[in-house]
């Protein structure tokens, strides 16, 4: 296997690690983790955006890392603070404790994407760059679909589901040791501090912003909107989120669907599609058929936008791809951070379907700063 498959494998099994278990799977568990903890709906928000607020220092802090030390080290660190913080989650016995070790191994989500960015740019042709960055990228459906039958086959027992989702982040800080190259550090003075904010970097973070905030409807209270709505116990929960993130492994296409469509309508569509499927997961209206559907569409078009930010911000900086990267998933995490305690809020002091509703609507206002002309063939300098 050549070293960009070796890479490329790897990359993918550490986002599925760091954002399908240590980020994302505390919203399946949550209606468990509630029962045992006696958490309220504001609460579960506050603690949901902390780990998105965790995200939000620690990929700014990666991005610095990564073209400053390499690539290699930063990827390890990343699966190391997956590992320690799914550890906490595990053991924690109170709602403080708890909120500390889920913003920890939120963090590691942060600290995964621009190493893995500045890594293919170092090693992968520039021709097949944008096609290996969105399918490490989709690593997050795989995580995500691969908790649900964890979730099934352990009936909620969520501490020993965090226990198992830690060694898995072990055995990929093993891997990225080996596979992820050290030789990534910037080599021009020009790669260093902040970007200038241009018209399309400034387009880029307000889409961002919305549409991170309008997906943490589901990936934070996606549990609890199926048992509320539907009755659902930890089984539906399981089956949501392999719905979820089987149908994300479609959103490896970003790359190929931009450079044959055009950003802009490519965003548009997937925009669409993420609020139908928050809508139709989340509404008194549902069934569970229209429920699985909703999951499905909301998966497939998260990891499609994720990946049309990777390209949209890759591109605005061609030669700092780590930072390109960051900017995009940085701000995604800033508005899933004002999103989930929001939406918390909102089930709270009125109902679950106005809550929903409400983000539904704020998806498609992601749309209406248009991106620029993107060039996938672009030559990135490693950062």
């Amino acid at each position: 296997m050549s070293p960009s498959l070796y890479l490329g494998a790897t990359g993918f099994g550490l986002i599925a690690v760091c954002y399908g278990f240590a980020r994302f799977a505390f919203g399946l568990f949550l209606p468990q983790i509630d029962a045992d903890l006696s958490l309220s709906s504001t609460l579960s928000g506050l603690i949901s955006g902390g780990a998105f607020l965790g995200y939000c220092v620690a990929i700014v802090l990666s991005a610095y890392l990564t073209e400053r030390i390499g690539a290699r080290t930063v990827a390890i660190g990343a699966a190391l603070v997956a590992a320690v913080g799914m550890v906490g989650i595990a053991v924690a016995p109170s709602p403080l404790l708890l909120a500390t070790a889920v913003m920890l191994a939120g963090s590691s989500t942060g600290l995964a994407s621009p190493p893995m960015a500045a890594a293919v740019a170092a090693i992968v042709r520039p021709e097949r760059q944008s096609a290996i960055n969105t399918i490490i990228n989709a690593g997050t459906s795989a995580g995500v679909a691969l908790s649900g039958p964890i979730a099934l086959l352990l009936g909620g027992q969520w501490r020993l589901a965090f226990a198992g989702f830690a060694a898995a982040a072990f055995i990929m800080a093993i891997a990225a040791a080996f596979s992820v190259p050290g030789k990534t550090k910037a080599t021009s003075k020009t790669a260093a501090g902040l970007p200038p904010l241009t018209s399309d970097i400034a387009r880029l973070i307000m889409a961002a912003f919305l549409m991170g905030a309008s997906s943490t409807a589901l990936w934070s209270f996606g549990g609890q909107l199926v048992s509320h709505q539907l009755g659902w116990n930890t089984t539906g929960a399981g089956l949501l989120w392999i719905a979820i993130g089987t149908a994300g492994i479609l959103g490896a296409g970003a790359g190929t669907l931009v450079e044959r469509f055009g950003l802009s309508l490519t965003h548009w569509c997937f925009l669409a599609a993420l609020a139908s499927g928050i809508i139709l997961v989340g509404t008194s209206v549902t069934t569970p058929l229209l429920a699985l559907l909703g999951g499905m569409l909301f998966g497939a078009a998260y990891i499609m936008l994720t990946g049309v930010y990777l390209i949209w911000g890759i591109s605005a900086l061609p030669d700092r791809p780590a930072t390109g990267l960051m900017i995009g998933f940085l701000t995604i995490a800033i508005g899933q951070t004002a999103g989930a305690p929001l939406f918390g809020l909102l089930m709270d002091r009125l109902t679950a379907d106005y809550a929903v509703i409400t983000f539904a609507c704020l998806a498609f206002t992601a749309g209406l700063p248009r991106a620029g002309n993107v060039t996938l063939t672009s030559t990135p300098k490693a950062s």
